[in-house]
């Protein structure tokens, strides 16, 4: 993840931001803002961006475009819903991004299509899940934590990083084979690591702090359970 500038073609890093920039105003236009009015809430949206660009900086790789790290944005999701959680996620990227360039490794050419794999794909993806299992399964806490919570995060991390390296493989940048062996599987081992980690973090915070995490709801998950 992370795509550096000199890893696609121009065309397909410029050509990211047309997607991008209708996802954003879709974003812009339809996000709750109404919740962000409240101070506390606020305060649980930018720290929850702080805290994921310091964990977006924590990455391990040993090629340009082939490094891991943990994605929180099922956590993300859920606490926030989608368009607040793509900004959210938007806004890590870009510190993420700055910070790489001040270190001389990125730039912001190839930001559009790393929003799109990084933010806008794991997160659609992530509220699609949510929204699955409350149509197919029953409306119950332990649901909620295990299947949206713990398996919704590691489907999500597997697929983005499937997304990945099809992009990788498709641009010609490196080969099936070596993206099969060297990089592919690891997600496997990141997507259980998150999914302890938002399991987790999940579990906490609907215990605790339940107002924090917008798509949980006390009278849909523990009344009369």
């Amino acid at each position: 993840m992370n795509f550096p500038d000199a890893l696609f073609p121009q065309a397909w890093a410029l050509g990211a931001f047309l997607p991008l920039l209708a996802i954003w105003a879709w974003c812009f236009r339809t996000a709750p803002w109404k919740r962000l009015t409240d101070s506390a809430q606020l305060n649980v949206w930018l720290g929850t961006a702080v805290l994921l660009a310091l964990v977006w900086s924590m990455k391990a790789g040993v090629k340009p475009g082939l490094n891991l790290h943990l994605l929180g944005a099922t956590m993300c999701t859920l606490m926030f819903g989608r368009q607040l959680a793509i900004i959210g996620l938007s806004l890590v990227l870009a510190g993420v991004t700055l910070n790489g360039e001040f270190q001389g490794h990125s730039g912001w050419l190839a930001y559009g299509l790393n929003a799109l794999v990084l933010a806008v794909f794991p997160v659609l993806l992530a509220d699609a899940i949510r929204r699955a299992v409350e149509r197919a399964l029953p409306q119950h806490f332990f649901i909620y934590v295990f299947v949206t919570g713990f398996f919704g995060a590691a489907a999500t991390v597997m697929a983005t990083g499937l997304l990945a390296s099809l992009l990788l493989w498709v641009a010609g940048v490196y080969p099936a084979g070596a993206l099969l062996d060297d990089y592919l599987p690891y997600y496997f081992l990141l997507g259980f690591a998150e999914a302890w980690l938002n399991g987790a973090m999940l579990t906490l915070m609907v215990v605790y702090v339940p107002h924090w995490v917008g798509s949980f709801d006390d009278r849909r998950y523990l009344l009369n359970k």
